[in-house]
């Protein structure tokens, strides 16, 4: 049996991690230049890429699977703009019941196997009122209200430092480019500040007034962890949230997952061209 760390996480987490890593480049056939994670709604970007091949989660050693709605569940690796992209079509969450290093277990291979720059996508709820359901957001920061951290426990200094600064988490040149690409092609971004809470159920109206008050304009589930381990590795990151819904207690409607799906569905067309646009400047 493996031997286990004082965190609950098998002893072993590099060597798991190289073995997914090496999977992921047999998949591409090479380094990926990028890495494109795709929230919830946002999956069926992958078939822009040329040449696409796909490799369901099951099938890649080690990698977790992620069983909520919305998020399929495969890596497809093929080429957009001249670049090698790999894109993660769905990812797991904390509320699974997942601990945050299977979380970020995904964006810890793709590292290891050698990508130097990730686009995290989600779908969240606005916070900020001055926001409209389908508002494309770059995420200039984060609160992390998780709870939890995936850098808890042991350090892997083979992964990165101890005490990882995370004063430009999210790049500002990739941020620069995420504009330049929406004005080239005429497509209306925000900027904002992203909080993660844990879930699975929606905000209280109170909760969205706290998360307004400490300065958050949008909120959700996931990426932040991942944010967290990519910086952790040296990784640069560039964060886009579509807004899906507004928050509770914005308006009186009652939150429902739909929602956020048809939300996802109505604007994947201005999402997809503001990635292309992006993945082709970087």
């Amino acid at each position: 049996m493996p031997r286990r760390s004082a965190d609950g996480a098998e002893a072993g987490e590099h060597a798991r991690v190289a073995e997914a890593a090496a999977a992921v480049l047999d998949a591409a056939g090479g380094t990926p230049d990028i890495a494109v994670v795709l929230g919830s709604g946002l999956g069926d970007f992958a078939g822009r890429l040329a040449g696409a091949r796909s490799v369901a989660y099951g099938r890649l050693p080690h990698w977790p699977e992620s069983r909520v709605v919305g998020h399929e569940g495969r890596l497809v690796v093929g080429r957009l703009g001249g670049r090698l992209v790999a894109a993660l079509s769905g990812r797991v969450h904390l509320y699974e019941g997942h601990h945050p290093r299977v979380v970020t277990f995904p964006t810890r291979a793709m590292a290891h196997a050698g990508v130097r720059a990730m686009i995290l996508t989600n779908a969240a709820g606005g916070v900020n009122t001055a926001f409209a359901s389908g508002a494309l957001m770059v995420i200039d920061d984060h609160i992390n209200l998780l709870g939890a951290n995936p850098l808890t426990g042991p350090n892997e200094d083979r992964f990165g430092p101890r005490f990882p600064d995370m004063t430009d988490a999210y790049s500002p040149r990739l941020r620069a480019v995420a504009d330049e690409a929406a004005a080239a092609i005429g497509v209306p971004i925000v900027h904002g500040v992203y909080a993660a809470v844990p879930g699975p159920n929606y905000e209280t109206p109170a909760e969205i007034r706290y998360l307004r008050v400490i300065g958050a304009d949008a909120v959700g589930m996931s990426t932040v962890p991942e944010v967290i381990a990519a910086r952790h590795m040296g990784v640069e990151v560039l964060g886009l949230s579509c807004i899906t819904n507004m928050a509770a207690g914005v308006t009186s409607r009652p939150l429902v997952h739909e929602e956020v799906m048809e939300t996802a569905r109505r604007v994947h067309g201005e999402f997809a061209a503001l990635l292309e646009a992006i993945l082709e400047k970087v």
